[in-house]
């Protein structure tokens, strides 16, 4: 008996459809259903329909507008970071070529280090007193005091230090993203311009960036999204301090869900959070991607 191929396209996608359904719709159904009530923290305790109370808390608590605003700057500081590191990169393994594939492969080996791992690396890197990175700059000659940066306890600076394991770890992503949207250029349109007599400047910015905007979009909207809802790494650097300095919106949403026991504040606060995120990534993909309209 012959099966229709639309049947068995169904039967191929039900697995998956069925694995979407238990493990992201419903936990979103009941992210969004949880953010209206009122929940004890305590397995069978009241639950009390508030409607929007909990999303007058959120945007009338001074800590989740500060946490928007601290998760926003060091999601821009880590994408902007790693999207330049990482396009360097990939125009200079364009440029080497087939020389290049041994620095490829050990410029990957972050990728399959655990985040968890990466902070505690860095951690003991920075940390005050006896931080390793402070002592090389000290017999380099650049600081004068192995503790006159405070890398994990200065307010100031603390949101960029918690950021370096992230770059450290990802840079590479955005670098194998962009190197493979490379490849996809024709070397006879960049050959061509070149006895035009264009310049490496003209070349990059008229002509290699608008070839990579699809690829660019995707990559500044995947790592964008990780990047902001970033959490081990600082946990285990800083667990969101000191005072606050380094905590981020999943670490808020954590601490108001678990340590102060108020489920429905939460959801409301992650459910705000996810609305920001779509509302950014259509943004990105609509400024920078532009589908449907012609690259020029």
């Amino acid at each position: 008996m012959r099966i229709p191929d639309r049947r068995f396209a169904l039967y191929l996608m039900t697995p998956a459809a069925l694995f979407l359904a238990v493990f992201v719709a419903y936990p979103l159904l009941r992210l969004v259903t949880d953010s209206f009530f009122k929940i004890s923290p305590i397995v069978g305790g009241p639950r009390d329909f508030v409607g929007l109370d909990n999303y007058v808390r959120a945007f009338t608590s001074e800590a989740f507008i500060g946490a928007g605003w601290r998760t926003l700057g060091y999601t821009l500081m880590v994408v902007t970071l790693e999207f330049a590191l990482g396009l360097g990169m990939a125009l200079l393994f364009t440029t080497l070529g087939k020389a290049s594939e041994i620095w490829r492969t050990m410029f990957l080996y972050p990728l399959m280090i655990a985040p968890i791992v990466a902070g505690l690396l860095w951690k003991f890197l920075m940390i005050d007193n006896f931080g390793l990175l402070g002592t090389l700059l000290n017999q380099a000659g650049i600081l004068q005091d192995p503790n006159q940066i405070g890398w994990l306890s200065n307010p100031d600076i603390v949101l960029f230090s918690v950021a370096i394991p992230d770059i450290w770890l990802t840079t590479s992503f955005m670098c194998l993203v962009l190197f493979a949207g490379l490849q996809n250029i024709p070397g006879d349109l960049i050959e061509a311009a070149r006895l035009d007599g264009a310049r490496a400047g003209s070349l990059l910015f008229r002509i290699i960036l608008p070839l990579l905007r699809p690829v660019i979009a995707v990559a500044l909207v995947v790592r964008g999204i990780d990047a902001a809802r970033a959490f081990d790494t600082i946990l285990i650097q800083t667990n969101g301090g000191p005072q606050s300095a380094s905590e981020t919106m999943s670490l808020l949403v954590y601490r108001t869900m678990i340590r102060f026991g108020d489920p429905g504040l939460a959801s409301a606060m992650g459910t705000i959070y996810l609305l920001a995120m779509l509302a950014i990534a259509f943004v990105a993909v609509s400024t920078i991607w532009r589908p449907g309209k012609d690259t020029r």
